[in-house]
């Protein structure tokens, strides 16, 4: 069975050795590890990709009582518990185009997934929850602020094997990226990457008299929008002339949506797969 290890942790020495002992004890085969200080925030975490044949419950909670011992946050997954029918979390913000097809996709068995939980930092897309059953969570104070440990926790709480952020606005911490680090965040951005990053992407592409525009569905790593973890691309193109809020109009209601169906898939049916941040697609 495949697994993905990741412990965070306040920083200190002797953290990895540990648990690399414990799995290597279990014979298991590691095919990547990686290992990250943070020092402007005094974490540490690493992740392990290793393959062995153990019960899933077993490594769990072996895992997690070397990480109570440590001070580490311990995250034992594996894709092959829920390979048909994984859990999804849809993180939102304002826009609810993104979460409804998602959602539309997966009633219209278009997408082999469940989504139990919807979380917000705005309350714009309870609706939509609603609408399908999702169990709802503002995680956002009245300015959008939102709270971190409890997003995590969430996670935690409904058991998801993925994290889709739906045009959620709002940048993880590394401690939390590394927490469900290794291909289980995705991200939809609205523009093309790495050509339009940040938070402007289709006026800073009109700025340029662009006439193609796109959105970007890509693994979430700590740098932000760091552009070699592309699942997948959807582009539209505009006769020139194109007033800017046409372009919003068609990005956000059709292409977006398009986009994010198209790469959610290719993760839940394991075509793509996420190794050393850098994609690359399953045999």
């Amino acid at each position: 069975m495949d697994f993905v290890i990741t412990a965070v942790g306040p920083d200190n020495t002797g953290l990895a050795d540990p648990i690399i002992h414990h799995v290597t004890g279990l014979g298991a085969n590691i095919s990547e590890i990686q290992m990250y200080d943070h020092d402007e925030e005094a974490v540490f975490a690493m992740l392990l990709r290793i393959r062995v044949d153990v019960p899933f419950e077993k490594l769990r909670s072996e895992l997690g009582q070397i990480g109570t011992l440590k001070n580490l946050s311990v995250r034992v997954w594996s894709p092959d518990v829920r390979e048909q029918f994984p859990r999804i979390a849809i993180c939102t913000t304002y826009r609810p185009e993104p979460a409804l097809a998602v959602l539309r996709a997966i009633r219209d068995r278009q997408l082999s997934a469940e989504v139990p939980v919807m979380i917000g930092n705005r309350p714009a897309c309870r609706g939509v929850a609603e609408q399908f059953g999702c169990d709802w969570h503002m995680i956002g104070d009245d300015k959008g602020n939102p709270d971190e440990d409890k997003l995590i926790d969430l996670f935690d709480q409904y058991d998801v094997d993925y994290v889709l952020l739906a045009r959620y606005m709002r940048v993880l911490p590394a401690s939390s990226c590394w927490k469900y680090a290794g291909g289980r965040i995705v991200n939809l951005h609205h523009g093309l990457l790495p050509g339009f990053p940040g938070m402007r992407p289709y006026h800073d592409a009109f700025a340029t008299r662009m006439l193609t525009f796109g959105a970007t569905c890509h693994f979430i790593v700590p740098e932000l929008d760091a552009g070699n973890q592309t699942i997948a691309q959807s582009t539209f193109t505009v006769p020139p002339g194109t007033p800017l809020e046409d372009i919003l109009r068609i990005g956000e209601q059709d292409n977006e949506p398009n986009c994010l169906v198209e790469g959610v898939k290719r993760v839940v049916n394991r075509e793509v797969d996420l190794r050393f941040h850098r994609v690359v697609v399953r045999h």
